[in-house]
């Protein structure tokens, strides 16, 4: 069996009727816009970006320090980009994933993966601390080899993890089925430390909470200028300004508010469609009892789970990039992505046969050529940034929010000592070197998944330099 290369009739079938919107982000439960910032508003810490990592920065900030005046900007609505169309893996992995962490930041790793299973746990009990009920259950993600050819790298993954005292179990193809019932399971690793989540319940949770704190937060309030006056900073939007000590820019995919750093992230479209509600016997059908994340480990992947509600939430595969990063709205909804994507829902669950895509959308990730998260400092180290989180942000967000405020607040702490924090990633070339260079490694990923994972000239090359890109 191999992968369906475009969607099908019942691919399309499925999506036809599909909302073009994040099912996470189209329920009643989504809190009314907040107002504009309009006049002068003075600060001592001014958050820009109202996604996971702002959120998070806002926070950890009021509760540390009650009587700090802290203002967040979004210029847009909480949670409206990559926070609100995500599928909810909050994993404790702050280097996206242990094979990337190992390859790049290996001397590192022991420490790493420590501090990945503390934010994880510090991120559990500022749920608990904050009264945020995002649905929450720390059920661990599958890794699901769907041919022999994976399973290899599925062993070496585990042998990795119990060399730097990790427990990632291979389960064997009929131990694997007994936790997913589908005929493109081979075998699986199960990594114990992820928590699967409502993105946007926990992203509307943590404003309400930062509110509670403090923290004044403005929407529809890009920011269009950053300046240095004397020892403090102007944040400037359209209709007003803040003066203030220091800023953190968490902007995500958005264009950065610094130019230099522009060549560093690339914003990738990634999407996703969700599932009616199953019945009882679809559920029974297809196991998957314990509920965990899954994800399949090609060159080209798939990540699902299921809802509070079982829905199925199916995403990955492709990562379209547009020339000249064009992030633009109108690629929210592509229909031939989706009935690729149903098709492949269907290949996984032959018992699913007739099932309605309720939702499906896409949204930018920002992805850097490390494929984990980086910062910056800038003004005299009174502006951080720290963008880059390719795509598993979910809970690397909470480390990559506390490590910029240790940098803005000039602190000296285990986290600004670490490579990752002090080095950056290679940045991609100008136009349309970028665009050439991006679209050359998308087709030999394809061609690496037609040719049983092999990789050509073109993937050892991006490998030997540092600059790839990962789906």
């Amino acid at each position: 069996m191999s992968w369906a290369t475009a969607g099908t009739e019942r691919g399309r079938a499925m999506v036809a009727q599909a909302r073009p919107v994040s099912y996470w982000l189209d329920r009643p439960g989504r809190p009314e816009p907040r107002a504009r910032l309009s006049g002068a508003v003075t600060a001592d810490l001014v958050v820009v970006g109202g996604g996971f990592t702002g959120l998070w920065a806002a926070v950890q900030a009021a509760e540390e320090n009650p009587d700090r005046r802290v203002v967040l900007v979004e210029r847009d609505r909480i949670a409206e980009h990559a926070s609100g169309r995500n599928g909810g893996f909050c994993s404790a992995s702050i280097t996206h994933g242990l094979a990337n962490g190992v390859e790049r930041f290996g001397d590192e790793m022991p420490e790493l993966l420590r501090m990945g299973r503390q934010t994880l746990d510090d991120i559990e009990a500022a749920l608990g601390r904050l009264g945020i009920d995002a649905d929450a259950e720390r059920t661990g993600e599958l890794d699901i080899a769907n041919f022999d050819w994976q399973v290899a790298g599925l062993q070496e993954h585990s042998s990795t993890a119990a060399l730097l005292g990790a427990d990632l179990p291979l389960l064997p193809g009929p131990q694997a089925r007994e936790s997913v019932a589908s005929p493109m399971v081979v075998a699986a690793l199960h990594d114990p430390d992820v928590i699967m989540l409502d993105p946007a319940k926990l992203a509307w949770g943590l404003a309400e909470a930062a509110e509670r704190l403090g923290v004044q937060i403005f929407e529809h309030s890009g920011v269009d200028r950053l300046r240095s006056r004397g020892t403090r900073m102007s944040v400037s939007t359209a209709y007003g300004e803040i003066d203030t000590a220091a800023v953190i820019l968490a902007t995500s995919a958005s264009p950065s508010l610094l130019r230099r750093l522009r060549l560093y992230t690339v914003p990738v479209w990634d999407y996703a469609l969700m599932t009616e509600p199953l019945t009882a016997a679809q559920r029974a059908a297809i196991g998957w009892s314990g509920r965990e994340g899954l994800a399949d480990c090609g060159p080209r992947f798939h990540y699902f789970r299921l809802t509070a509600d079982d829905r199925i939430l199916f995403g990955g595969w492709d990562a379209l990039y547009h020339y000249g990063s064009d992030a633009r709205a109108r690629h929210e909804f592509e229909p031939s992505e989706f009935g690729i994507l149903g098709e492949h829902l269907l290949q996984y669950f032959p018992q699913l046969e007739g099932i309605r895509a309720t939702h499906a959308w896409g949204g930018v990730i920002d992805t850097c050529s490390r494929f984990c998260a980086f910062w910056d400092r800038a003004f005299d180290g009174r502006v951080v940034s720290v963008v880059g989180f390719t795509g598993l942000g979910v809970g690397a967000s909470h480390f990559g929010a506390r490590t910029a405020l240790d940098l803005v607040d000039g602190l000296d702490t285990a986290r600004t000592r670490l490579t990752m924090v002090r080095d950056k990633p290679i940045p991609f070339p100008p136009e349309p070197l970028r665009w050439a260079g991006i679209t050359m490694t998308r087709r030999e990923l394809a061609r690496s998944e037609r040719r049983a994972g092999r990789r050509g000239a073109w993937l050892t090359l991006m490998d030997k330099v540092g600059l790839g890109f990962d789906s």
